[in-house]
């Protein structure tokens, strides 16, 4: 973006009488290589490049994007933007001034391999790597698919208060899909670790590991018979389980939920909303991993959130509008897919913090319950918090002992209600690579927890 032609947008927003004005030119080059029953089924690459122009007035928010990027077709988008509005009595006229430019990386370029210049090739000893790792474990295995996808982008982000930010982003994520079959029903499930990077990332990660897990659990589990649903205690694996934490409680946590009063969060900061065991964090400031950033897409320094501490609510994740609206502190989550959407507040990587409790002790305290080791995907309501989540992988916990796998389990109830329940929490926390889906489009998320056990949650059975 020409500083000029910035300028140029901030004075057409001004004399439109808008508060503030912003611009959010980006280019992404995204590339995909899969591979199903060892034949390559997937490769595609492409570049996108647009600008985004946001004008606020108070915290109303007016937005448009193009791909043009003359100053003729920028300026002529504001004025579409704000028809019919004029500039207030008395508003300077004092010239834009932009800081020098500042330009960031979120990733470690000392040792990055860029996919630009390396190209597909690279990433084809992976894929069937893992197909033949994947078909070692069973002769029940029926299909095998595995991917590699890179996205590499360059944003500028220029503001009328003189920000003039720009940033590096590359991510690379692989994906492992296992279908085993009997003959008579098929199951699948999958793995998809990512990170913050470029193809060096590929030597972090085992596709032997990767698919040889995924058989061996979509085989369990094929075997498995069905749960008896019903009320009763379930613990819950570390990872990905973190994902009911994201969904249920997370989103009603972003002041883009609360501003609008469909959280059932709503002024309750500082009340009890979980038992004293429980602590939860948005973490933007992670190093490499998926859901971080260094600067949010309105060009704040992402920072370490406690949304929840010892069971007490905190604060919730901001970006300038819900900020403005609820009355607290911006975090740097203010995030967007794109040039095509408008930034609000959204999750980074969140998480339960570890506890002190051990796996084994919260197995021993259960007498009839389930053990859901690992989480699929599901559905939940925002604004009231009730979620529907599957378990991938399940098994019975009785008299204190995991016994035999089950499936077909689904976990399901409202996040405020079920967080209080929240009564013993892990110390083996990990994380685990996700995308998330809201009103800014889709963004790069992680999820994360150690092992926790709910004390009564209903559970769904065939």
């Amino acid at each position: 973006m020409n500083p000029s032609i910035a300028v140029k947008i901030f004075e057409a927003g001004r004399n439109a009488g808008a508060d503030f004005v912003e611009i959010f030119e980006e280019e992404t080059r995204s590339s995909v290589l899969g591979i199903k029953d060892r034949h390559i089924e997937t490769a595609t690459a492409g570049t996108e490049y647009g600008i985004g122009i946001r004008l606020l007035y108070g915290t109303e928010v007016l937005y448009g994007f193009t791909s043009d990027d003359s100053e003729e077709a920028l300026v002529k988008l504001v004025q579409t933007l704000a028809f019919g509005r004029i500039a207030k009595a008395g508003a300077t006229n004092a010239p834009f001034e932009l800081h020098p430019e500042k330009r960031v990386s979120d990733f470690n370029m000392a040792a990055f391999k860029d996919p630009r210049v390396l190209g597909q090739a690279v990433k084809q000893d992976f894929l069937f790597r893992a197909d033949k790792a994947a078909r070692s474990v069973s002769d029940k295995v029926a299909q095998v698919g595995s991917t590699v996808t890179d996205v590499c982008s360059s944003i500028t982000i220029m503001n009328s208060e003189g920000l003039n930010l720009v940033l590096d982003r590359s991510r690379v994520r692989v994906n492992v899909t296992v279908t085993a079959s009997d003959g008579s029903e098929r199951l699948t499930t999958h793995e998809a670790p990512g990170a913050l990077g470029g193809y060096e990332l590929l030597a972090n990660y085992s596709p032997e590991k990767i698919a040889t897990e995924c058989a061996e659990r979509v085989v369990r589990m094929l075997d498995a018979g069905y749960i008896a649903g019903g009320q009763m205690p379930v613990v819950m694996g570390n990872g990905f389980g973190g994902v009911i934490f994201h969904e249920a409680c997370g989103h009603p946590l972003e002041t883009e939920s609360v501003r609008r009063n469909a959280s059932p969060f709503c002024g309750k900061i500082g009340e009890a909303i979980g038992q004293p065991c429980l602590t939860a964090i948005d973490d933007g400031t992670m190093d490499g991993v998926w859901g971080s950033l260094k600067y949010d897409d309105e060009g704040m320094p992402t920072q370490r959130t406690t949304l929840i501490e010892n069971g007490i609510l905190k604060t919730y994740m901001s970006d300038r509008v819900g900020a403005a609206e609820v009355g607290i502190a911006r975090t740097g989550s203010a995030r967007r897919e794109s040039y095509k959407y408008a930034p609000v507040s959204r999750m980074r990587n969140t998480f339960i913090a570890p506890g002190k409790d051990t796996l084994d002790s919260m197995i021993a305290s259960v007498d009839n319950g389930l053990y859901a080791a690992r989480m699929a995907g599901g559905s939940v309501n925002p604004a009231t918090g009730e979620f529907n989540f599957a378990v991938d992988e399940g098994y019975v916990i009785r008299n204190g002992r995991i016994c035999e796998p089950v499936r077909g389990a689904t976990l399901i109830g409202k996040g405020h209600e079920i967080m209080p329940r929240i009564s013993m929490v892990g110390s083996d926390f990990e994380q685990a690579a996700g995308i998330c889906g809201a009103s800014s489009g889709h963004i790069p998320v992680t999820v994360g927890q150690p092992s926790i056990k709910v004390d009564q949650i209903l559970v769904g059975g065939r």
